[in-house]
């Protein structure tokens, strides 16, 4: 069951009976006693009828972020209304009660909470469709209110992200499993994620990649599966959780739809001989020669997501003596800033050559680039 940013929910008003006009009418009256047209006309005593309806106040406000995503969401009138007034409307809709608390105060209860993220619109109509006071008057104009809604948990991303095989460990649910297609148990587990046990699925892993995780915590090494899984699903590659990941993931859940590319990992040593060790689901698939940059323009230490791709691009820049270069290269996977693992031409390979890219063979690079994908972590060492 896929799970929609917007999953549509109808919400049904209070009708009064209205009486028949021959049964309300009041008896009519003999010419005798019809009144001089000289009398004054009867004016309402009520000036409540001519005063229109006003907003006092919304909760969240406009503007508000990091709301609770099933957090109650209110709306208070300066007059009574009527029973049965016109609802707000709020996209993205979930489904949820209305109700009316002393007389002036309207609030929605979400039964489901809000997908991480979202950002919530809130209409409060106008006019005689509109809002509507026990005396009949109305809001001159339709009241909008934008808010946000707070971010999921880490963990629970990291679970899902495990779920779905975008991460090389494996989480096992303590207990009973919310079941994937349990639309209103997995939103809600994206804010108070279910008790589990993460595991490592291969034993082939490199300390310099064990060492980085971190249970809990949005760390470079979460950053990276997200990119991967963002880039799969046709995704902004940001590395930033918003709505549509956290849509796109619990949808991918409930259809069964996991990644099949497995997990690969990328360590540069810049001690000479320098090289680039690639790992794939735990097993090295590539151990080439490679150089890195200069000490005019040293590739940085660290750890890096590969952010783009190009098989074939042309490099623009400046060497250290200030003259432009142009230089065509193959098999190119940026991970930080200007530079990139590709194939440039040397007599050899091993030393610092580059302006700070890790440049490998030809042969080496096209072995490389296939593991090198959006999200993959390369970290530089010594």
């Amino acid at each position: 069951m896929a799970i929609a940013a917007a999953s549509g929910a109808a919400y049904a008003g209070i009708h009064l009976t209205t009486p028949s006009a021959a049964a309300s009418a009041p008896p009519r009256a003999s010419l005798s006693s019809r009144p001089s047209a000289t009398r004054h006309r009867h004016r309402s005593s009520d000036p409540a009828s001519s005063t229109p309806l006003r907003v006092l106040s919304t909760t969240p406000a406009n503007g508000a972020g990091r709301v609770g995503g099933a957090a109650p969401i209110s709306v208070k009138f300066s007059a009574v209304l009527a029973q049965s007034s016109a609802r707000p409307s709020i996209v993205p809709s979930v489904p949820g009660t209305w109700r009316t608390i002393g007389g002036t105060t309207m609030t929605f209860t979400p039964a489901v909470p809000f997908i991480p993220e979202s950002q919530v619109t809130m209409t409060i109509p106008a006019g005689r469709v509109g809002i509507r006071a026990r005396s009949g008057a109305t809001l001159p104009k339709a009241v909008v209110v934008d808010f946000g809604i707070e971010d999921g948990s880490t963990l629970r991303l990291q679970q899902l992200l495990s779920l779905l095989d975008y991460s090389p460990l494996a989480w096992t649910p303590v207990g009973n499993a919310i079941p994937a297609t349990d639309t209103i148990g997995q939103v809600q587990a994206a804010y108070a994620p279910p008790p589990g046990r993460f595991s490592w699925r291969q034993a082939g892993w490199p300390t310099e990649l064990t060492t980085l995780w971190k249970q809990g915590q949005y760390t470079t090494f979460t950053r990276g599966l997200v990119m991967s899984f963002q880039a799969d699903h046709g995704l902004n590659v940001t590395g930033v959780p918003d709505a549509g990941l956290w849509n796109d993931m619990l949808t991918s859940l409930a259809e069964g739809v996991v990644n099949t590319g497995g997990y690969n990992f990328a360590l540069a040593d810049k001690v000479p001989p320098q090289t680039l060790t690639i790992w794939h689901d735990g097993t090295v698939v590539l151990h080439a020669p490679a150089n890195t940059g200069i000490p005019q323009s040293p590739t940085p230490s660290g750890i890096f997501p590969v952010y783009a791709r190009y098989r074939y691009y042309v490099m623009h820049g400046k060497n250290p003596d200030g003259t432009p270069y142009s230089d065509p290269v193959q098999y190119v996977a940026y991970f930080y800033d200007g530079d990139a693992v590709h194939y440039f031409p040397r007599a050899d390979y091993g030393i610092p050559q580059s302006l700070g890219c890790v440049e490998l063979p030809l042969a080496e690079a096209a072995v490389a680039w296939p593991y090198l994908a959006y999200g993959t972590l390369v970290r530089v060492v010594n």
